[in-house]
């Protein structure tokens, strides 16, 4: 960080640091962060097809601004720049099932559940995980709820905030992904709100084409906009296309409660930066050349990993990084993400990196050209 960087500890807890410079009075105001989108603005659907999708590009030294289809992208890159993708998959979270006094709940699962040992002659595996409960009262602890061919869960204990520890009983001769496949379902964003719920179609795109490691309750949504022959087209090109790991938490989806964002805490996520991608972003900056970051997930665990001179380093581990305005980027140089919601500490990040007022110029550009907003809508590039 620059010398006028100035480190903030949390005090809600310890190991949550924020960082900004001198921003603006207003850049720490959340009603700055507010603006009016229409309820039609927001997509209920995908796009007809991943690339056609509408692309805003802002070029941050000019201030210009210019719309075309997600597919021209190609001509935004330089042979030897770095495409810097998030490869975590979202599992079927969300399980519909009865309570033992028969009536409904639903258990959405945060994390990905951890598989415990099977005892010998058990008929049945067990795996924990954290979740939420929805039902007509809170759940007991031991308590248990059925959802179907041998899946339960069992209440293990009440935690804070609605959460519940719960242990899942499944047949010990499936496993457990295919039992979720089966079972769960995939949880799309509240906003968007569907008569009919998830459908097939879901279980497709609300996935990256590039999606590889399981552990996400929610897309990395920048990403659904490639498909493999963009990827392709861009390898061809001469831009190296490398993967990390975020799994996106629920927390993503947390509202911000505080007037002034700098006392927001933000929610940690589990990280995973081969070394291998670390070598080859390195690489690139060293020879001058751009580091592309597809969607907030992506810039949140590349610069968590950076260090003082601006390299990437490999690790693995949570991460709580917390950007805003004034924020001083070590490895990023351009963004490609979808547009957020209103006071949302996505919107935040993507502010530090383009200044508030632009980005809110964008979104009233982006409003007028009829974009369509959030997780299935449209996207947008930040250049350097």
């Amino acid at each position: 960080m620059s010398s006028a960087t100035l480190l903030y500890k949390n005090p809600k807890r310890a190991n949550c640091f924020i960082a900004h410079t001198n921003a603006m009075r207003d850049d720490f105001s959340l009603d700055a962060f507010d603006y009016a989108l229409p309820v039609d603005k927001i997509a209920q659907h995908p796009s007809s097809r991943r690339d056609l999708s509408k692309l805003l590009v802002l070029d941050r030294r000019s201030g210009a601004i210019d719309h075309r289809l997600f597919s021209d992208i190609t001509g935004l890159f330089s042979e030897g720049d770095v495409l810097t993708i998030n490869d975590t998959r979202v599992f079927p979270a969300r399980l519909l099932g009865r309570k033992e006094t028969g009536g409904r709940a639903e258990v959405f699962l945060l994390e990905f559940p951890q598989e415990a040992s099977v005892r010998p002659s058990s008929p049945t595996s067990s795996a924990r995980t954290t979740a939420l409960v929805k039902s007509s009262k809170r759940p007991v602890e031991g308590s248990k709820i059925h959802i179907g061919d041998g899946l339960s869960c069992t209440i293990v204990k009440n935690l804070d905030a609605g959460k519940v520890e719960i242990e899942l009983a499944y047949p010990v001769h499936r496993q457990l992904p295919d039992v979720l496949n089966e079972h769960g379902t995939i949880p799309l964003p509240p906003y968007i709100d569907r008569a009919g719920g998830t459908d097939d179609e879901d279980k497709e795109r609300y996935q990256t084409v590039y999606a590889r490691t399981t552990g996400a309750v929610a897309a990395p949504t920048a990403g659904l906009h490639f498909t493999p022959s963009l990827v392709e087209a861009l390898r061809n090109k001469g831009v190296d296309v490398v993967s990390l790991t975020l799994h996106v938490g629920y927390g993503t989806f947390a509202p911000v409660r505080t007037a002034d964002i700098r006392k927001h805490c933000i929610h940690s996520e589990y990280v995973c930066i081969p070394e291998d991608t670390a070598l080859r972003i390195n690489r690139a900056r060293d020879m001058k050349k751009k580091v592309w970051a597809v969607g907030t997930t992506t810039v949140r665990a590349l610069e968590f990993a950076s260090v003082a001179d601006g390299s990437a380093r490999p690790m693995a581990g949570w991460c709580d990084l917390y950007i805003m305005p004034g924020y001083t980027f070590r490895v990023v140089d351009n963004l490609i993400t979808n547009f957020h919601l209103p006071k949302s500490s996505l919107l935040f990040l993507v502010a530090a990196l383009c200044g508030r007022s632009t980005l809110l110029e964008c979104y009233s550009q982006a409003i007028a050209h009829d974009y369509r907003f959030y997780s299935y809508g449209d996207a947008m590039a930040i250049l350097s």
